[in-house]
């Protein structure tokens, strides 16, 4: 039996593929209810092609929409470089980019995992790890043994605190609000787009459902809070191109999410004996290349084809981690550079950059694209 702490887009993703094959495997989730929640995303081609491999990219696909445009905008809305056509570079890699409400990818994944598959209200806090086991102590106090403990528990995961023990995760200097429009409170846009300031960021993007999702990124302290979060958004961005100001107006104060983005030094050893780390808990990226679901994605897959084609789960560890880790951590590091040059905030700086992205040629862009977003079961 296989145990998974979280039931996140990497714990479900690896659910769904090892019900396939028929290994029994329990999650848990600490949350009392499989209550899916968060904002929108993402999902590029890589992405889309794993789950196309178990079966459930095309309902993902249905609950989302496809994205055929993309662009990088200054606050006036002009141009910074070329509109991308990544509908002709989703053809070019088998499946398309799909952007959707993180709740509805969360329930795909749940209706392919099954009943039974989740064990709510409780997380894993410890584990014994033994050369043909593992013993994972339970929030509520009991204990479980499994075959195999994967840690798919997020940034501040409990088993990468064991077995890795790098404290806490490295705030980036950034905050982000994140929220959705009602159905139809905003015409549709006609392609997704991120918007560069001056130490701020503004992306748009529609997920279906008559839904727009939308995100701010501005230059912080750590930790800070909004009064009145309409307000001082409209006090930021209110002022750049339409429909910024339209889109926060009209989303509700209460759905706006604000997270401070943190990430972590990447590392290259991602398990011990009979555990392993999966998603956010073994390579934690800020969401500047649009990847981290992708990436979680990613390795469910991998790890479970390297279990399913090794002769044992040693040997399906190590492969895992040969084959996950200069890739996983590569995007994290390219991640962190991207936002940093987006957060740029001096006006001879932000001045530079933007000459920079505009004389850059859109090949150029559309080959780093293909690297990132180029993936194979």
């Amino acid at each position: 039996m296989i145990l998974i702490a979280g039931a996140g887009i990497g714990g479900l993703t690896l659910a769904v593929a090892l019900k396939r094959r028929g290994v029994p495997v329990t999650v848990l989730e600490r949350e009392a209810e499989s209550r899916p929640a968060g904002a929108g995303l993402a999902l590029s081609p890589n992405a889309m092609v794993a789950l196309g491999h178990l079966g459930v990219g095309e309902s993902v696909e249905r609950a989302g929409a496809v994205i055929a445009k993309s662009a990088i905008l200054d606050s006036t809305g002009s141009p910074l470089g070329a509109e991308f056509d990544v509908g002709q570079l989703a053809k070019e890699l088998g499946a398309p980019i799909v952007a959707l409400h993180r709740a509805r990818l969360q329930e795909a994944l749940l209706h392919a995992a099954g009943d039974g598959t989740v064990r709510t209200g409780v997380s894993a806090v410890r584990y014994e790890s033994a050369a043909d086991h593992v013993t994972v102590v339970c929030s509520d106090g009991t204990t479980m043994r499994a075959d195999l403990l994967v840690g798919a528990d997020g940034l501040r995961s409990a088993i990468r605190a064991q077995l890795i023990g790098d404290g806490d995760p490295v705030y980036a200097g950034y905050t982000s609000w994140r929220g959705v429009t009602p159905a139809g409170a905003v015409p549709k846009p006609a392609r997704m787009s991120e918007s560069w300031g001056r130490g701020e960021r503004f992306g748009i993007v529609e997920i279906g459902s008559d839904q727009i999702y939308w995100f701010a990124v501005a230059n912080a302290p750590r930790g800070g809070r909004d009064e009145d979060v309409t307000r001082e958004l409209l006090a930021r961005f209110g002022g750049w191109h339409s429909p910024i100001a339209t889109l926060i107006e009209r989303t509700p104060a209460a759905a706006i999410v604000r997270t401070d983005i943190s990430d972590r030094r990447p590392v290259s050893r991602w398990h011990e004996q009979r555990v392993v780390l999966l998603g956010d808990a073994a390579h934690p990226m800020t969401p500047n290349l649009g990847q981290g679901a992708g990436q979680a994605i990613e390795d469910a897959a991998v790890l479970d084809r390297c279990l399913a084609t090794t002769d044992t789960i040693d040997a399906a560890l190590r492969r895992y981690e040969t084959l996950r880790v200069t890739r996983a951590n590569s995007i994290v590091r390219g991640s962190r550079t991207l936002g940093a040059v987006g957060q740029l905030q001096h006006p001879i700086a932000v001045w530079m950059r933007n000459t920079v992205l505009r004389l850059t040629p859109a090949s150029v862009g559309l080959n780093q694209a293909r690297k990132l977003m180029r993936f194979s079961p």
